[in-house]
């Protein structure tokens, strides 16, 4: 189909036959349109007094919206004072756009506000000193963190840990608060749900992280098989937790929290204590104590309503006693 505008001529024709009464498909086909260009000719142009479509009162306009769409915006004397005093006022030119449109009294874009700012420093002009970072583009300062080596990936994890038919497997993570200066120690284990919760004085320095972990851990160290981790840089120095656990550990793929799916369970159940807008300095090592307590005590369906705490209880003797027997 020909898909160039339509012309006077083409118009005539089609008013002709439209006259004649025939069918807007064999319009189309004469004039070689779609029957939808015929269609929507028609019903766009007809006379909205009389109701009937001629060429003549079509073809004109059809000119007056062509001419309308082709004369440009222009920026007024008026409009531009306007906007200079609203901008010398302190408003950005967001502000300046939407409020003349409120007021009905223009509509120009607040691209358009900066492209005549820019224009006006361009020339020499000051009216970018009235833009709040007078037109300067800030880079962000982009930190990056120092990478975890030699790192052991979550894809090479043992399948039995998956079904958690396993004791000794942990999810190990750090909640820090709203002043990102002190951080709490999680670690659960992944088939009781037994938590353990610990201060980090130092937030999370990773050295000081290490250190802690293995004071925790040391205690069940025979009930440690591998701990689970997300990448973050509390964990840089993974390898000490490794010697001093006799324990793999193993990270989860960037952004996968559903990895560590327990751990963030257990953290989301530590929030319903300590919410996200508390300051640590406000619990000791006594009240973390109590929170923990409170949680491991909590029966658990999963647990067919054991509480964590019976559950570990119960591995550890049925461990005690694999050893001696």
């Amino acid at each position: 189909m020909n898909k160039k505008h339509l012309t006077s001529a083409k118009r005539h024709t089609i008013s002709v036959m439209y006259r004649a009464e025939r069918s807007q498909k064999e319009i189309a086909v004469v004039r070689e349109k779609c029957k939808s260009v015929i269609s929507r000719e028609i019903k766009r142009n007809s006379n909205p007094k009389t109701g009937k479509y001629h060429h003549l009162y079509d073809q004109d306009m059809a000119t007056i919206r062509k001419e309308r769409f082709r004369q440009p915006k222009k920026m007024t004397f008026y409009l531009k004072r306007t906007i200079i005093f609203l901008l010398q006022e302190g408003y950005s030119p967001e502000q300046i756009s939407d409020r003349l449109k409120l007021e009905g009294k223009a509509t120009v874009s607040y691209e358009t506000i900066y492209k005549m700012i820019r224009s006006d420093k361009k020339a020499g002009g000051n009216l970018y000193r009235y833009c709040r970072h007078q037109l300067k583009k800030h880079k962000r300062i982009v930190y990056k963190s120092p990478a975890i080596t030699d790192k052991i990936s979550i894809a090479q994890r043992p399948a039995i840990v998956n079904t958690r038919g396993r004791f000794g497997d942990w999810e190990m993570d750090a909640i820090i608060d709203k002043n990102h200066k002190s951080a709490i120690l999680t670690l659960v284990e992944r088939s009781c749900n037994y938590c353990i919760i610990a201060k980090l004085q130092y937030g999370k320095k990773a050295q000081e992280l290490a250190k802690v972990v293995i004071e925790l851990l040391s205690a069940h160290k025979d009930l440690v098989h591998m701990i689970t981790v997300d990448n973050g840089t509390e964990f840089t120095c993974y390898k000490e937790i490794e010697k001093g656990l006799d324990a793999k550990i193993y990270f989860t793929h960037p952004y996968s929290a559903c990895e560590n799916g327990t751990i963030e369970n257990t953290n989301k159940l530590i929030r319903q204590y300590i919410p996200k807008n508390a300051v640590f300095s406000e619990f000791d090592e006594l009240k973390l104590k109590k929170i923990q307590e409170k949680i491991n005590k909590r029966h658990r369906k999963k647990l067919e309503y054991y509480n964590p705490n019976e559950k570990f209880e119960y591995f550890k003797q049925s461990y005690k006693v694999a050893v001696s027997g």
